[in-house]
This record gives C-alpha cells, structure tokens and sequence, in this order.
C-alpha cells in the first residue's frame, strides 16, 4: 500500500505540474472531443447575477415569469427583465446576518445553500431542495421559506440537491447527494467514491417519506418523463443517468438511462419530453483512472492539495462547457459545448424555454442565454 501512496503522490505531482504549464490543448489530461459535438455555446449571452455567485436552478413560474434562481449566500432571486434587473424573492433561513458575502462556503450552514428549484403550478409555491436545510417551500409571493423535509428514519438530510413534483400524485422526489458529505465537501464526496446518496419520495398528503433508492454515488438532479412512467436521476461520480420505473410493466425495476462522457448535475424535461443534461465537466483521461480505483482519490484527498488543484485534477485543468440532450429513450440527439470555455464554464443546468437555453452554473456568478436555431 506504501508503494499505491506513492505511486499516487508522484501521478498528483505530475498531473499538477502538467495542467500548469502546459497549455490546454496540450494536456495529457484534457478531456477528449466528443463525436458529433457542435462548440456553438461560446455565443450564449451573459446575463451576470449582481453581486451573488452560482446560480446553480432557474426555473420560471407559473406565470412564466423570471427565471428565479437560488445563489450561494442562501438568497432565491428574481429576474424582473432589463429595466429593473434581480430582486431578492425568498431565503431559506432568517439567519441573515453573517450572510452578505456572495461566496463563503464556510457559512453555508447558517446560510442555506439553495440548488433544486421547481414551481408546484396549481398553487405557485416554489419548492426548494436546500443542501443544508432539506426541502422547503414558499408562497407565491416569496418571503421566508418553510421546512417540509429535513430528516428521513431518524437521521438529518446532509446534502439535498434536487428535486421534480408530480402533481397528479401530489409527491416530490427528490434527492440527498450523501449522507457522509455536505455541499461544500462535494470533491471529497466524489473522489472517495462515496456511494451514500439516496432518492426519496415525499407523500403531500401524508407527510411520509420513502426512501426508493440508496447506496448512489453522489445523488443529483432528478427529472420525470412526460408521461410519469419514471423518474431519473442522475449519479453524478459514475456519469450516468439511472431511471426508475413509477408505473407499467417494470414498475419498480431500476435500469441504467444513459451513460455520459462527463459529470452530470441537473436534468430538466422540455416540453417534448426530451431532457437537458447539464454537465459539470467531461470526463478527462486522468478522471478516468482516479474515478476507476477509488484508492487513488482517497490518497490525493490526504495530499495537501488546495480544492483548485483538486479540481483541475478532476476536470483535465480545461475549463469549459457540456449540455447534451437526450431523448425519451436515452439517446444522445444533441451535444452543445463551448470547447474552450470561452462564455460560459461548469454548468449546472440547462432550461428549455421559448426557444432559448437558459444556463445556470454552481460556480460562476453569471447564466448564460442561448439561442436555439
């Protein structure tokens, strides 16, 4: 095992070294060209979310109103259009006062850190998965959300990341990333290989969870098919998509959806019943191996490495831009990049409306707009 250590150390050393000084299209680790793959995101517009960081879900309401999105000081925000810009819409806790920087991820506790947000459109009340607070939920008109979930069978939600409702059932699935990891600890979560994360079901009437999957490496974004036959979500350290069969003759049956060439965060219907996935990165060359002998990762986490070097490690040291489109039955239609992540980088989800793409990102403090053509 000495030997692994160290055989390990010198591959981090290296690999560092490599994605510093060598430009990017020349690292051995640079994630590869996908088939097919048009690099066209790089003309999105930027729309910047002032003074705030990571608007990671925009969803509209029922109205088709906003987007709204949630950011990383614990605020849900509201686009008003060009003339009057953001506004603040709700929080997730009234523990505000330590909460005006726009990144302290030290503080997100206290804070909240919203992701998921969906519109229950018979009432207008925003739903939010809170990666620290569990899943609340405000009224139409905003203000300070309320608590629905925050323990399943006895034990607190630890990292709760996203979520889709069916109305005709009156239940939300929903996600908890791990149960050993917070949001802020999400490089560990996925080079440990942690395998903690679990899909839930919340019953609106009854006030009952169920837990419907677990053991899932790094739990995320949930979305259900058009029809309500199954829900997917995607695990994001094996970059693959998981469906879960609601009703029909596989009722209950898991199955693999799609496998994809990068991290997966959120996953969102359009209106056809195709989806948008959003990835966080593609899946370099080195990510590969790290990801593949899980003793790797965990030796890199005891290295004193900062999160940036870490990061780079997991992305090939490339920033840029991934949103594929998957169809009903998990094919590939359509891959959209901005290769060299010229406009937009690290996207979290990506929402079809009227024509346009709205790009939300975890990290950045800016979503981007793309034109479909």
């Amino acid at each position: 095992m000495k030997l692994k250590v160290k055989v390990a150390a010198a591959v981090a050393v290296l690999s560092i070294t490599l994605a510093l000084f060598l430009p990017a299209n020349l690292s051995l680790f640079a994630p590869p060209a996908l088939l097919g793959s048009q690099d066209e995101l790089y003309a999105a517009e930027i729309l910047r979310v002032t003074g705030a960081v990571g608007p990671e879900s925009l969803v509209f309401d029922p109205n088709g109103e906003g987007p709204y999105t949630g950011v990383a000081d614990g605020r849900i925000l509201k686009w008003q259009g060009d003339a009057r810009g953001w506004a603040d819409f709700a929080f997730t806790t009234s523990a505000r006062k330590e909460c005006f920087r726009p990144f302290a991820p030290e503080l997100e506790h206290l804070c909240g850190r919203p992701l998921g947000l969906r519109f229950e459109k018979k009432t207008g009340n925003l739903y939010i998965a809170d990666a620290y607070l569990g899943l609340q939920v405000v009224g139409p008109g905003g203000g300070l959300a309320t608590q629905v979930v925050t323990e399943v069978e006895g034990q607190p939600l630890r990292f709760t990341n996203d979520m889709d409702i069916d109305e005709h059932e009156d239940v939300i699935y929903f996600t908890d990333s791990s149960t050993s990891f917070q949001r802020r600890q999400f490089m560990s979560s996925i080079l440990s290989g942690d395998k903690t994360g679990r899909l839930f079901k919340y019953d609106k009437s009854s006030k009952v969870v169920t837990v419907l999957l677990k053991g899932l490496a790094f739990a995320n974004g949930v979305s259900l098919s058009i029809d309500r036959s199954f829900v997917l979500v995607a695990e994001t350290t094996t970059c693959r998509i998981l469906r879960l069969w609601l009703q029909g003759p596989n009722a209950g049956n898991v199955d693999i959806f799609a496998e994809l060439p990068g991290f997966p965060d959120n996953v969102r219907r359009n209106s056809r019943g195709e989806f948008w996935v959003a990835l966080h990165a593609k899946k370099g060359h080195l990510a590969r191996w790290i990801l593949y002998k899980s003793w790797v990762g965990k030796t890199l986490l005891r290295l004193p490495l900062s999160f940036k070097q870490l990061h780079s490690l997991l992305i090939g040291g490339k920033a840029h831009a991934t949103a594929i489109k998957l169809s009903e039955e998990g094919k590939i239609l359509e891959v959209l990049e901005d290769c060299e992540g010229k406009t937009l980088k690290f996207i979290s989800e990506v929402e079809e409306k009227d024509g346009k793409l709205w790009i939300g990102s975890v990290l950045m403090p800016f979503l981007g707009i793309y034109n479909l053509h």
